[in-house]
């Protein structure tokens, strides 16, 4: 038999957190072969991320890891290991693709002069990478700084500086999250070749059930830290066993999804158990709880399919569990019936300096010409355009951090509210959350015991819980940040609110609470939303109107219905569909995806 590429055997993580032990990751199995392609899902916060940085031996010093079980990586364990052999085994074993495109690249050094640092090779190896990842017009970024850059451009940089080193495994953490549709199939298409023509073997992080679903062979469902379900794609898709999984299915939004309605969304805790760590752990939010699941905890065991593992006493019970959560409300009618403008944008052109080529010539680049956009009160106008169309200078011009070359911009409020697309660089990273989030109510002559409710009822407005008040950014997931980074824009209300890929980092169920956020708070107090996004189907579901972005051009402009007719990206309702379709004629057998 072939050894494994990743195995994994009874990890155990435990991460302090202000001054207090949390159990991170708890009784992790599994191994993944040589070209073999697993998908990690699960919320914010389910340990996807934490899992794959044990795997690199990088958890975070500051946590005081305290890690127990095997993790080995083509044969080298991991756990225990010396910093000499985790340095060997991060350079020729293992590489990644890290979540946070911005903060992974070094802001002091050229494009060119990090991809060498990194795997070495000449211009020509370099510009073949690139290529692969997208990126063809490498001679426009090779001497640019990564802050020149957009969020897709950096994101595909890394998946480039990864692939380069052709590794034993590659661990893709939200790799395509900043990246549009079509951009999102070619990087996909090129996984599963480098899986397929080399024979690394992936793990492959992500909260996009619909990504996981088109490439991976096998499925590993995380909660909490531990494994809920897993299997062959086909098997645990086709008929999840959990309440978990089914529910996040039913989350799902696509070109088919009733925009007159807010969406579905999992439900919160229901109730605190008395002895959490001899339950279930996703008792306290599954509509289907029984007596048992609150007395003892399921492990994982099989299903009728040989390879499709669930920890779940009652997994008949999923799918009724599921359609419990797609009852959902009729939008309430808009605050504002008076048509007023937010912002307004006319003939606005900005170009910026480069540098080019080996000698380091400085020219402009255009990056917006002559764009006229308008956001009434009340109104959400979704921005969607390709990486580097220009959509996240469009948001800063409007927000007032750029100054436009030629044309005028008029907004209702001087500094309106911005959530941005990298949400843990935009977070303070010394101050606690719940600080910064109060900080914003200082102004207003609050005292402290009413700042105290309304950051606590921001926080319970976007998701979190109040134990984070008192937490870093850096001891929260991506996810949260961003969700933080939404508290701290509401917490009071703005007239105008600007937000840049803000689900881009979010799984589907916090993405769905999201949108609904957004179309609650517009429709009820007239908020104006600039929805900045790649994400076709959430700018259908979200906006009144959508503008089209290419070159810097303003190229289409319409309702959500009308812009998004014809196109017809595959949503999960067809991959599920021939999902089970394959199920059904393989007897409910499952196997490996080709």
């Amino acid at each position: 038999m072939t050894d494994a590429a990743l195995s994994i055997a009874d990890l155990r993580v435990v991460l302090r957190r202000n001054g207090r032990d949390h159990l991170v990751l708890d009784d992790i199995s599994f191994e993944v072969m040589p070209g073999e392609i697993i998908a990690a899902v699960g919320e914010s916060g389910s340990g996807k991320t934490t899992l794959g940085a044990a795997i690199q031996g990088l958890l975070p010093a500051s946590g005081q890891p305290d890690i127990s079980g095997s993790i080995r990586v083509a044969g080298t364990q991991i756990v225990g290991a010396r910093p000499r052999v985790l340095r060997a085994a991060r350079h020729g074993l293992v590489r990644a693709i890290p979540q946070d495109p911005m903060g992974a690249l070094n802001p002091t050094m050229t494009i060119r002069r990090q991809l060498r640092e990194s795997a070495g090779g000449d211009d020509g190896f370099i510009r073949h990478w690139l290529g692969r990842a997208g990126l063809p017009d490498a001679d426009a970024i090779l001497d640019t700084f990564p802050y020149r850059l957009s969020g897709g451009q950096r994101q595909r940089i890394l998946i480039a500086m990864a692939l380069m080193a052709q590794p034993k495994l590659l661990i893709a953490d939200e790799s395509i999250t900043a990246l549009d549709f079509a951009l999102q199939g070619q990087i996909l298409e090129l996984l599963r070749k480098i899986a397929r023509e080399q024979q690394t073997a992936i793990l492959f992080i992500t909260h996009n059930l619909t990504a996981a679903a088109s490439l991976a062979d096998r499925m590993l469902v995380l909660y909490r830290g531990r494994v809920l379900e897993i299997g062959g794609t086909r098997d645990v898709l086709a008929k999840p066993g959990h309440p978990y999984l089914a529910g996040l299915l039913a989350t799902q939004f696509d070109f088919d999804t009733d925009r007159q309605r807010s969406l579905p969304t999992l439900p919160d805790e229901r109730m605190r158990l008395a002895d959490p760590e001899n339950a279930c752990g996703y008792a306290s939010r599954c509509p289907a709880i029984r007596d048992a699941c609150i007395t003892s905890r399921p492990e994982l065991m099989p299903l009728s399919a040989a390879r499709h593992s669930v920890a779940c006493f009652f997994p008949d019970l999923a799918q009724s569990s599921a359609r419990q959560l797609c009852s959902t409300e009729i939008w309430p009618t808009a605050a504002v019936t008076e048509p007023a403008e937010a912002l307004k944008l006319t003939n606005v052109s900005k170009s910026f300096t480069v540098t080019v080529g080996p000698f380091g010539r400085r020219r402009p680049r255009r990056v917006l010409e002559s764009v006229n956009l308008r956001v009434g009160l009340g109104e959400c106008v979704a921005l969607l355009g390709e990486s580097g169309a220009g959509k996240s200078t469009i948001l800063r011009l409007a927000a007032g951090l750029l100054a436009p070359d030629s044309g005028e911009i008029i907004r209702i409020e001087e500094a309106p509210q911005v959530v941005f697309q990298d949400a843990v660089s935009s977070l303070t990273p010394w101050l606690p959350i719940g600080e910064q989030i109060g900080d914003r109510l200082r102004p207003l002559g609050f005292d402290k015991a009413e700042r105290l409710r309304k950051v606590s009822a921001a926080f319970d407005l976007v998701g979190l819980d109040e134990e984070l008040m008192s937490s870093l950014p850096a001891s929260l997931s991506v996810g949260q940040c961003q969700r933080a980074v939404f508290a701290r824009a509401l917490v009071v209300p703005p007239k105008l609110l600007l937000c840049d890929e803000p689900i881009s980092a979010l799984d589907v169920s916090l993405a769905a609470t999201t949108l609904n956020l957004i179309g609650e708070f517009r429709r009820r107090l007239g908020i104006a939303v600039l929805f900045v996004t790649h994400d076709l189907a959430a700018a259908r579901i979200v906006a009144d109107r959508i503008v089209v972005l290419d070159g810097g051009r303003i190229m289409r402009e319409g309702d959500p219905d009308t812009v998004t007719a014809g196109f017809n990206p595959r949503p999960m309702a067809a991959i599920l569909a021939s999902l089970s379709k394959t199920h059904a004629n393989t007897g409910g057998q499952g196997d490996d995806r080709s």
